[in-house]
């Protein structure tokens, strides 16, 4: 399986349509000649379309250079997708199934619902490639020509319509801005559908949610609480998929994370054992992500150290040898809690798990005073609430700051000064949850806590590189060069602490004024 990055943008056009001369966009040397073929694509989904509803395509298609299965992942930057693709096998392979591997990596979405056939397109394609200077592809132009036809017994019959594609190659996104701005200036008109499968399924391939302003606090908070949801099940394929660190587990993680904050912040205004149950579940699939992400940020850690140190008059071996027994173990013992991780995604727990976000964000267990309507005097009350929220979590930061001030060096302090990053954290993805309602004084809440969060994440870090290095030091059977690189690197771990910025992020992030502004 291959994976491949898309950026490109859609372009609503008329049959009528004329092409402009591109080489007039700047940057553009030469549009190459013409290719035409005609592509034929089956769509596959599951009966209530929930791959469509989350921006996802799964097809099998032949007539151009990548016949074969494709799975279309939307990312975080807008007109960007990952995707997956794979030959499609034996020739005699039945066309009805999906591959087990795809299909898995869908399997937070279809919650093992069966896939089926619910769409079919013909595309017949006119392609140019967009050229710089000295012949280097810079993107591609699809001028296609599409028919869809629905295979459930919702649909109209068949859809045909006329559409551009841009798509970057070598060039810059500017350059994709570009071309899009001129195709624009000659009469095309951006497309608002993100595939050419949506056109064919329309309204039902919508998700339901049109953005507009929040009128309760239960709304607004279910709103954040489903947009870190969506988040955390978009890097759930990736996670399936990565061998290495490409910082989908950490992403997994963070938006967890964020989830939890919420749960525990906003707990006055939810009732009932639901929200405990479903936080007690987000903590062991962050646990899982942890184990993965706390054994990816060591590895790095200690790469990038030994690289700074250099040769071997300072860490005992010479920069041509092979990598050190313990750090191969390390990397060994990532894979293998990487193994456990994709274990745990497939187990009926975690689709329980998913099933109960599903049920919680449809009907959250609020209580009535969040579910009120906010005229005017109630959205001062739901401002008051939310600046409530936040000093509460506030003062649960400077408390632990407080007593971790109270102590000497030493390991009581470092877990009080774990614990007030911890509460930072907290208090950040308060402060952002509540920008919707308090705007920018609570945004600045949130940057000043991260800062406070980032410094005390880099000295727990230290502590934690540390402890791990001084257990493989331990290892009676250790080589003497090994031990001695080990030695350097704890030493290492204190000149890399940024512990004495401290003061002075804490001077900003405690400031009154901040919660006076709110």
């Amino acid at each position: 399986m291959t994976t491949h990055v898309e950026v490109e943008r859609k372009f609503e056009t008329d049959q009528r349509f004329t092409l402009p001369d591109l080489r007039e966009v700047p940057g553009l040397a030469e549009v190459a000649d013409t290719r035409r073929f005609t592509l034929l694509a089956r769509y596959y989904d599951t009966e209530d379309l929930r791959l469509a509803r989350h921006g996802i395509t799964l097809r099998r298609r032949t007539g151009g250079h990548d016949d074969g299965w494709h799975l279309k992942l939307p990312r975080g930057t807008q007109g960007e997708r990952q995707e997956l693709r794979r030959p499609a096998g034996d020739p005699e392979e039945a066309e009805e199934t999906v591959p087990l591997d795809l299909a898995e990596l869908v399997l937070a979405y279809t919650r093992g619902a069966v896939l089926v056939p619910v769409a079919e397109l013909r595309t017949d394609r006119t392609e140019r490639a967009l050229l710089g200077d000295g012949g280097t592809v810079l993107g591609r132009l699809a001028d296609d020509r599409v028919t869809g036809l629905r295979l459930d017994q919702l649909g109209d019959g068949v859809t045909s319509w006329r559409e551009l594609e841009v798509e970057l190659a070598d060039g810059t996104p500017e350059l994709l801005a570009a071309v899009g701005d001129h195709l624009i200036g000659s009469g095309a008109r951006s497309s608002d559908a993100p595939t050419k499968l949506s056109v064919v399924l329309g309204d039902d391939a919508a998700n339901g949610e049109r953005p507009r302003r929040s009128r309760t606090a239960a709304e607004a908070m279910t709103r954040y609480l489903r947009s870190r949801t969506d988040r955390m099940l978009s890097y759930d394929p990736l996670v399936r998929l990565a061998d290495h660190d490409d910082d989908s587990v950490h992403k997994m993680r963070t938006s967890i994370r964020r989830l939890r904050s919420i749960l525990r912040t906003h707990r006055r205004l939810l009732e009932g054992e639901k929200p405990a149950v479903l936080d007690s579940e987000l903590k062991w699939l962050a646990d899982g992500l942890g184990e993965v992400r706390d054994l990816e940020v060591l590895q790095a850690r200690f790469h990038r150290q030994l690289d700074e140190l250099g040769g071997p008059d300072e860490v005992g071996r010479g920069p041509a040898q092979p990598e050190p027994g313990w750090l191969s173990d390390l990397a060994l013992e990532e894979r293998a809690a990487r193994a456990r991780l994709r274990d745990q995604l497939r187990t009926a727990r975690y689709m329980a798990l998913l099933d109960r976000l599903d049920a919680f964000l449809a009907d959250p267990p609020v209580t009535e005073r969040a579910r009120r309507s906010a005229r005017k005097q109630e959205r001062k009350q739901e401002r008051k609430q939310e600046r409530k929220t936040i000093a509460r979590a506030r003062r649960k930061m400077m408390r632990k700051h407080k007593k971790a001030e109270a102590l000497p060096p030493g390991p009581e302090r470092d877990a009080e000064l774990h614990g007030t990053r911890k509460a930072a954290k907290r208090l950040r993805y308060t402060a952002e949850a509540a920008v919707p309602v308090l705007g920018k004084p609570a945004r600045r809440v949130a940057r000043r806590a991260k800062k406070v969060q980032d410094v005390l994440g880099a000295h727990q870090d230290g502590i934690v590189a540390s402890q791990h290095l001084k257990e493989i030091a331990g290892d009676p059977q250790i080589s003497t060069a090994d031990a001695f690189t080990l030695g350097t690197l704890v030493t290492l771990q204190k000149y890399s602490d940024r512990l004495d910025e401290l003061p002075r992020v804490w001077a900003k992030a405690s400031d009154k004024k901040l919660l006076k502004r709110l």
